[in-house]
């Protein structure tokens, strides 16, 4: 009879876990965890996503934004989460790149507390200056800050703004003032009223200054330029040699998802990423999209790790 029980009791545990269950997947609505807050890069796409998933999958997709510490509070929520497949981070280079060199200290591993979904793409970052600054461009931007020390600011709200200000002000030996903010669109405004003098911006929500006017437009920061903004010129082509920042966004689930729902999540997300209406959508906000395998998603992060941490490093930045 003991031994009986003990078969039924495995039987059990197998037809109810997890593997088994993901044909039933989703049966409640899952959560589509921001990194920062309402009205930033990272919360449109988020939206944008949202709701073809949803449609996909036959159940509500609700974006959750979870802002603090450079997207490490999003990240540690959803480590900490329950790896079912209801609970998904759109994660970016803040939280799992260049958090845990940025900070003294996070309560999450990168790369071992989470499952790789797919990549979505990149942000394009762009340096942006306040129109009274005197320069167009790069070289005549340096030139200024050096014949004016202390007299130039750069905003941040995020781990890139602070990299890539931190960046260029090692490697031009210039002196500027970093003034953070909590969110983008609050450093946006603080830049048009000319409060601070320039930002590294993406060009989802900074591009459309830079087309009315309000701002003016340097340089992008990855090696190659942007199809969506191609008149821009690089950093590297400026003259600030090699200067490269990839500012990658993806979705990740909690280590231990059950890989028949990452594999179901990865195929829904990658026709929605690779659509041309939804690439579309995606680029009249500055955001070039594409997807990935789950694979090259974890490798994606590793080699990101890596290289923001060596960023982060020749910057001159100290953990807080």
């Amino acid at each position: 009879m003991k031994k009986l029980l003990c078969i039924l009791v495995a039987a059990a545990a197998t037809l109810f876990s997890p593997a088994l269950r993901a044909d039933d997947y989703p049966s409640k609505p899952i959560t589509l965890v921001a990194v920062f807050g309402p009205g930033s890069a990272s919360d449109m796409i988020c939206r944008i996503i949202a709701q073809p998933l949803g449609i996909a999958l036959k159940e509500t997709v609700i974006v959750e934004n979870r802002p603090g510490a450079n997207g490490a509070l999003a990240a540690l929520y959803t480590a900490r989460s329950t790896p079912d497949g209801y609970t998904l981070l759109m994660a970016t280079n803040s939280p799992l790149s260049a958090a845990p060199f940025m900070m003294k200290s996070v309560s999450y591993d990168p790369v071992n507390d989470f499952t790789p979904v797919t990549r979505v793409g990149s942000f394009t970052l762009m340096l942006v200056v306040n129109q009274s600054v005197p320069a167009t461009t790069v070289k005549e931007l340096i030139e200024y800050a050096r014949a004016n020390p202390g007299k130039l600011s750069f905003a941040s709200a995020n781990t890139s703004g602070i990299v890539a200000g931190e960046t260029l002000k090692h490697w031009a030996e210039i002196d500027l003032l970093h003034v953070p903010y909590k969110n983008t669109p609050t450093a946006l405004q603080d830049l048009i009223a000319g409060r601070v003098s320039m930002m590294f911006t993406d060009l989802t929500t900074g591009l459309p200054h830079v087309q009315s006017g309000a701002l003016r437009a340097l340089a992008v920061t990855r090696l190659h330029r942007s199809s969506l903004f191609p008149e821009l010129p690089t950093m590297d082509e400026a003259g600030v040699t090699g200067f490269d920042m990839d500012s990658w966004a993806g979705i990740v689930a909690p280590a231990g998802t059950p890989p028949e729902i990452v594999t179901r999540l990865n195929t829904e997300l990658r026709k929605i990423i690779d659509s041309p209406d939804i690439k579309k959508m995606l680029g009249r906000v500055g955001f070039e999209a594409f997807s990935s395998s789950p694979k090259e998603m974890e490798d994606t992060i590793k080699v990101q790790l890596g290289k923001w941490g060596k960023m982060v490093k020749d910057a001159g930045i100290h953990p807080e």
